[in-house]
């Protein structure tokens, strides 16, 4: 299997040919710049240090990185999934919920 070269000069590996990168442009001249360090401040805010690619612009940044809102669950929350689920079904259907559960066990 061949191997996708990169503009940097290393090789995708298998697993990676389609990942996407973010892009972050520079807000002086709007030319590429690169992520130099990632400095996490909170598990939903990141400070991302930025430097333009371009050489005559040379500018350094720093730009907020936050998370904004859930488009699909984790698989891993399954437990907070399923009580706000059971949490938001009437008493009558609770009732007829826990039947079939004890049913299928």
């Amino acid at each position: 299997m061949r191997h996708k070269k990169l503009k940097s000069g290393g090789y995708l590996s298998p697993g990676a040919i389609n990942m996407r990168v973010m892009k972050i442009q520079c807000p002086e001249c709007g030319e590429n710049a690169i992520i130099k360090k990632t400095a996490r401040k909170h598990r939903e805010l990141s400070d991302l240090y930025c430097a333009c690619t371009d050489v005559e612009c040379g500018h350094t940044f720093v730009m907020n990185v936050t998370f904004s809102h859930t488009i699909s669950p984790s698989a891993k929350n399954k437990e907070k999934l399923l009580k706000s689920l059971v949490d938001n079904i009437q008493s009558d259907d609770r009732q007829i919920l826990l039947d079939l559960l004890q049913k299928s066990a």
